[in-house]
């Protein structure tokens, strides 16, 4: 729990950028942090896992990277149970230990990067699952006063990867646990979106389990997505345009095989690192910065990028998108400072 001076924060966020944070601390616990606060450095920024970061420069003020830990059960039912999981928990873990007893709810949702407190801020989702569609309630603690508070589904205010913690009390909490609603029979499979029923046909898997799902996934997402211990990357950096369908009717007038998902309310979801792609942008290299070559959605470090260089490689392929598509790409990455 000691705050130490100057410290890199390169080991502690995916991108692997080397800046440095002028007050940095661990908190375990909710005392611990609550202590920390107590310490009144401003501003107090909290970090999870650091994979869906770009620090721009240098953080004053003091960072909490957030290590809570601890998976229970908190509620059993007939088919169903309550886990409470603490926020400083690696997101893939929990999956794991959740397919391990058998609970199912998490399984699309394998191999995402970061951590539990993580998990509601960005509202994650992936292949046709979000964490809104098991999520129960959150423990934060509020920054300014120490003060614990609980929130429930509806004060979360969860959208497309968002809610309340990225827009109206962005800053003013740190997550301490999350509280989840999982099956523990009768599971309900999500195979309909992306390739996940194909990558099950040629494992030669016909009756699936939830296992089967996962591994689906992170088959598919291993092939897809650059490992950050090998080349820095905060998996994907833009949102997923969702439009009205007429500018997607205009879009099909000069690709009329863009690919689109319907969504309930009328609108269509395009995939961004589509949009890129049409751009020239798929593995392109600029100075240390650049696209994947696998999936035009993930932006890199090649090995020594600033922050700085790799927001303006994202400024250059939103202007690139909107000229060529009048769509605005929305960054699914949270900027610092």
């Amino acid at each position: 729990m000691q705050i130490i001076e100057n410290v890199h924060l390169k080991p502690y966020n995916t991108f692997g950028l080397d800046a440095q944070a002028t007050h940095y601390a661990e908190a375990a616990s909710i005392a611990e942090l609550q202590t920390l606060l107590h310490a009144g450095i401003q501003p107090t920024r909290i970090l999870g896992g650091g994979s869906n970061v770009l620090i721009l420069q240098d953080l004053p003020g003091l960072t909490i990277r957030n290590t809570m830990r601890g998976i229970e059960i908190a509620r059993r039912f007939k088919n169903r149970v309550w886990i409470k999981a603490g926020a400083g928990e690696n997101w893939h873990g929990l999956v794991l230990w959740t397919l391990a007893n058998n609970l199912g709810g998490l399984e699309n949702l394998s191999l995402i990067p970061g951590t539990v407190g993580a998990a509601p801020v960005q509202n994650i989702g992936a292949y046709g699952v979000e964490l809104k569609d098991c999520f129960v309630s959150l423990e934060a603690v509020e920054l300014k006063t120490g003060k614990i508070q609980h929130f429930s589904k509806k004060d979360c205010q969860f959208g497309y990867r968002d809610s309340v913690f990225k827009g109206a009390l962005k800053g003013q909490y740190c997550i301490a646990s999350v509280t989840l609603s999982l099956t523990s029979a009768n599971h309900r499979l999500q195979l309909g979106y992306g390739d996940i029923r194909r990558q099950l046909e040629m494992s030669g898997i016909q009756n699936p389990e939830i296992t089967d799902v996962s591994r689906a996934v992170i088959s598919i997402r291993s092939s897809k997505l650059p490992d950050p211990a090998t080349i820095g990357n905060a998996g994907s950096f833009f949102k997923n345009p969702e439009l009205d369908a007429a500018v997607l009717d205009r879009i099909r007038q000069t690709h009329p095989n863009a690919p689109h998902f319907p969504l309930p309310d009328g609108r269509v979801k395009i995939p961004a690192g589509w949009l890129i792609e049409q751009c020239g942008w798929k593995g392109r290299r600029v100075g240390q910065t650049g696209c994947y070559d696998k999936q035009a959605l993930v932006l890199v470090n090649h090995g020594n990028a600033q922050g700085a260089e790799v927001w303006a490689l994202a400024r250059a392929i939103i202007e690139s998108v909107q000229a060529r598509f009048a769509v605005r790409l929305e960054p699914e990455v949270n900027l610092w400072p």
